[in-house]
C-alpha cells in the first residue's frame, strides 16, 4: 500500500512549467530508487506557488527523494485524496486550514448544501487533498477563473485561506526516456 503525500512550495523567483518539468526529469532516477511516484503538480499562474502530489511506500521515502532532488520539504504532509464522482479538469485551487481537526464529511456537507452556489458560478469540484492531521485541505475545482471560485466559496460560507489559478503538470508531459528513468 502506498501513501499519498502533498508538498506545498513557494518560489522566488517564479518557476515556469519548463522549469518544473526539467526538475522532474532530472530527479527521475532518484524517485525511482526510493519508489516515489510523481502523480501531478499544480503550478500557480504566477509561478510562485506549487502543490505537488506524490505516492510513495511511506513519507520517509518521499522525504529522502525530495531532499536529494533539492526540494524544500518543510510543507510535506501525508493525506488522503478524494475525487469527484464525475471527472473534471481542475484549474483553480482553494487552500483551507483549520485550527482544530475537522471531519471531512462535515466540510463536504457544507459544500454540498451550497451546490447551487457552485453551479451558479460554473464551478465544479474535482479533487480534495485532506491532511492526515485533519487541519489542512486543498480543493481543486474546474471553473472559468479563480474569481468565480472565490465568489462561490464566499457565498457558500466555506473557509478559505487562498484561491489561485494553476496549470497541471504531470509525468505524461516528460520526454519518453525521462518518464522511464
Amino acid at each position: 500500500m502506498s501513501a499519498d503525500l502533498i508538498l506545498e512550495r513557494r518560489f522566488e523567483p517564479p518557476l515556469s512549467p519548463v522549469d518544473v518539468l526539467e526538475r522532474a526529469s532530472d530527479s527521475g532516477w532518484c524517485f525511482k530508487m526510493h519508489r516515489v511516484q510523481w502523480e501531478a503538480s499544480y503550478l500557480a499562474s504566477t509561478g510562485r506557488t506549487m502543490i505537488c502530489w506524490f505516492t510513495a511506500p511511506d513519507a520517509e521515502a518521499a522525504r529522502l527523494a525530495l531532499r536529494r532532488a533539492g526540494a524544500e520539504i518543510a510543507r510535506l504532509w501525508r493525506g488522503t485524496v478524494h475525487d469527484a464522482p464525475v471527472a473534471a479538469s481542475p484549474n483553480v485551487v482553494v487552500e483551507r486550514s483549520f485550527t482544530a481537526p475537522v471531519v471531512l464529511d462535515d466540510i463536504q456537507a457544507i459544500e454540498s448544501a451550497a451546490a447551487w452556489c457552485l453551479e451558479s458560478h460554473r464551478v465544479r469540484f474535482a479533487r480534495t487533498f485532506f491532511s492526515a492531521d485533519r487541519k489542512r485541505m486543498l480543493c481543486l475545482y474546474e471553473a472559468p477563473d479563480a474569481e468565480s471560485v472565490r465568489l462561490a466559496q464566499r457565498e457558500a460560507a466555506m473557509p478559505v485561506d487562498a484561491v489561485w489559478a494553476f496549470r497541471t503538470l504531470g509525468p505524461e508531459m516528460l520526454p519518453a526516456d525521462a518518464a522511464r528513468s
